[in-house]
């Protein structure tokens, strides 16, 4: 089993990490993680090319991202939430996806992805309003052939709550593992 991680979070010992070190201990097979805010990825720049050509004009980090997808079997994104939304990182991480959405509609082209399975896992305090965030990081998820997507997991009271210490968030990440160890 291959897992891609996406880590939006800019805190190295944060929340996010903390339920995301909880999912490694439990995780089996291999993993790749993208860290949004220390990977030399830059944001999609609209240049057009994956208009009309398959992959991507910006020869980065993005180039490993991609041939991990091609078949990996599971995708967790992992973020704070900043404004309702995810964080700017990640956003422009997840901007460089655009090769797979113009492959569908403009190339009429097959991504070459396996189908994969997908989820989410969102941490934050403030009014505690993820659905912007969740509906967003869908998008990202079925751009990279995610066909079954597991109910968002959130720890959403940090402020008062070490997200390690919400036992419903912690549940929810054991409840990851076992939807991405289950056969498709």
């Amino acid at each position: 089993m291959k897992t891609l991680i996406f880590n939006g979070s800019p805190r190295k010992n944060g929340d996010t990490v903390s339920l995301l070190k909880h999912f490694f201990e439990r995780l089996p097979g291999e993993y790749k993680i993208v860290e949004a805010y220390r990977c030399n990825i830059s944001p999609c720049m609209d240049c057009r090319y994956c208009k009309t050509n398959k992959g991507c004009a910006i020869q980065d980090e993005m180039q490993e991202v991609y041939d991990y997808l091609k078949d990996c079997d599971n995708v967790l994104i992992a973020s704070p939430v900043y404004f309702s939304e995810l964080t700017g990182p990640m956003l422009s991480v997840g901007s460089r996806l655009q090769t797979y959405f113009c492959g569908r509609f403009f190339r009429k082209e097959e991504s070459g992805l396996t189908t994969k399975k997908g989820a989410v896992l969102l941490v934050g305090g403030g009014d505690g309003k993820t659905n912007q965030a969740y509906d967003t990081a869908k998008i990202l998820l079925k751009n990279m052939n995610c066909k079954e997507i597991y109910p968002l997991v959130c720890s959403h009271n940090t402020d008062r709550v070490p997200a390690i210490e919400d036992a419903q968030a912690v549940a929810g990440v054991e409840e990851i593992v076992r939807f991405f160890e289950r056969e498709q």
